[in-house]
């Protein structure tokens, strides 16, 4: 089992990284422009099967780039639209209906979302998505998308969402739907490593150029063991993702993984959020800064697919069952 990104793998994260760089900027909701760049490099059709356009990924590919996509806060519905959606048409067994929406999320030409449960009828960008699916445990259905609120995170929303037809049902569906949910929620923990990741390096950055009393403000122990143990826990949650990703491909409990993953995400990019503000000062609230995009979209993401409540409960009912 690897637990860390192959020579490939890290090949590929760099490039992301560099076609991202300076691209993606904050949208009010929906796929800013720079979301032509996740098509072109191959992003949007990672999870999408051959057959219809993709490049049918492995969970440790989509981790690679969803950390990249976090570490640059990117807009949208994005473990939505190049996981759980993807993993649901490909499985439906209707391969009309699959072959109309696959290629579309392939080639970037349109963004997804999803309600599941246990999670209330909204969805992300559920208003402007091309394609709003719902998926229950043996269900798959079309879905409407209504009214629109505000997020805490300024670069999506959230939008009420009606069900519609059904697209398939029966007891086939149920581990496609639950594959599909735990890679969404495999996603976004990544995208919470990239977050803690950018938080970090943001803290860095700052530390070493704010003079304060004489000197930069990173030459205090107090920033520093602030700052060191941000970087532990994002180096200890790392593994415990690419082994979710493993899980996922065959290898270990899927639901036990994932959720360990998620919560150790989460609390390391809420950690590295915190010691942020505190590194920064009152200059991080501000919109100006920008800051405030990663800070909101860790928040935001660390109560997504999930909170760690529920996933805490979810690693303690697979390990009473002793897997």
């Amino acid at each position: 089992m690897r637990l860390a990104p192959s020579v490939e793998q890290a090949a590929f994260a760099g490039a992301l990284h560099d076609a991202l760089a300076g691209v993606w900027g904050p949208s009010a909701g929906g796929p800013s422009p720079g979301w032509g760049v996740l098509a072109s490099t191959g992003v949007t059709g990672l999870a999408v099967p051959e057959r219809f356009g993709g490049a049918g990924a492995s969970a440790a590919d989509l981790v690679v780039a969803a950390e990249e996509l976090g570490h640059h806060a990117v807009a949208g519905p994005v473990a939505e639209s190049i996981a759980a959606v993807p993993v649901l048409l490909a499985g439906c067994g209707d391969e009309q209906f699959a072959a109309k929406w696959l290629p579309e999320l392939a080639a970037g030409r349109i963004v997804a979302s999803l309600v599941a449960p246990p999670w209330l009828p909204f969805a992300v960008d559920g208003d402007s998505a091309g394609l709003v699916l719902g998926a229950d445990r043996d269900v798959v259905r079309m879905g409407r998308g209504g009214y629109a609120y505000p997020s805490m995170d300024s670069t999506r929303r959230i939008a009420e969402v009606s069900p519609g037809s059904v697209v398939a049902e029966g007891p086939a569906l149920v581990p496609v739907v639950e594959r599909a949910l735990n890679l969404g929620a495999l996603v976004c923990a990544a995208q919470l490593l990239g977050l803690g990741r950018a938080l970090l390096e943001a803290s860095v950055r700052y530390a070493r150029t704010r003079q304060q009393f004489g000197g930069p403000i990173g030459r205090f122990q107090a920033v520093q063991h602030r700052l060191a143990d941000v970087a532990v826990g994002l180096e200890f949650a790392r593994p415990l993702v690419y082994a979710a990703a493993a899980a996922l491909d065959g290898d270990g409990n899927a639901r036990r993984d994932v959720s360990a993953a998620k919560v150790a995400c989460s609390e390391a990019a809420q950690r590295a959020a915190r010691a942020a503000l505190q590194v920064h000062g009152a200059i991080g609230y501000t919109r100006e800064h920008g800051l405030e995009r990663w800070l909101t979209k860790a928040r935001v993401l660390a109560l997504s697919w999930g909170t760690p409540g529920q996933h805490r409960a979810r690693v303690m009912t697979e390990l009473a069952r002793g897997q």
